[in-house]
């Protein structure tokens, strides 16, 4: 896993520009099998694949924190929530709250998670390539294609499922 990670951003790199012009054509058809589609492809490709096994997501980028999710993890840690943000959140230049370190602090040695059951909404949902409207998404997936090594196999084989 540790060289298709090392590998991942080259890879990425190379199929941008074939993606991004893949992307634009498929916002400009009107996809209605587009989200269940997706769901599939999603679907078989986290059968084959382990997150445990990489957690390159949780090693180099943050997610947003939400109040909700500071307010339920700071409970969880049994901290104050200005305490929570102060020791572990900072703003970043969108205005939101992320990590202020990486890899995630909250992140253990075996890739699993200390907070995993009340970890932020963003974790859970990560890497949002099931989710409802997809199209709206293109460019964050385009951006994961170089960090999650499922969303780069998931928009290949989106790629070959419906050529444009």
């Amino acid at each position: 896993m540790e060289k298709i990670i090392q590998e991942l951003p080259e890879k990425a790199k190379e199929k941008w520009l074939e993606n991004k012009k893949y992307f634009a054509k498929l916002k400009k058809k009107q996809r209605k099998r587009l989200d269940v589609m997706m769901n599939e492809i999603h679907d078989e490709e986290f059968e084959r694949t382990d997150c445990l096994t990489c957690a390159n997501c949780c090693k180099t980028t943050s997610p947003i924190f939400t109040e909700k999710d500071i307010s339920r993890i700071s409970k969880y840690l049994k901290m104050k929530d200005e305490k929570f943000i102060s020791q572990y959140l900072q703003r970043d230049t969108d205005d939101f709250l992320v990590l202020k370190t990486a890899p995630c602090t909250f992140l253990d040695q075996d890739n699993s998670c200390f907070i995993y059951d009340v970890r932020p909404k963003a974790c859970s949902e990560y890497p949002h390539t099931n989710r409802k409207k997809f199209i709206q998404i293109t460019d964050l997936t385009l951006k994961n294609t170089e960090i999650c090594p499922a969303v780069f196999n998931i928009v290949e084989t989106l790629k070959s499922k419906l050529p444009l």
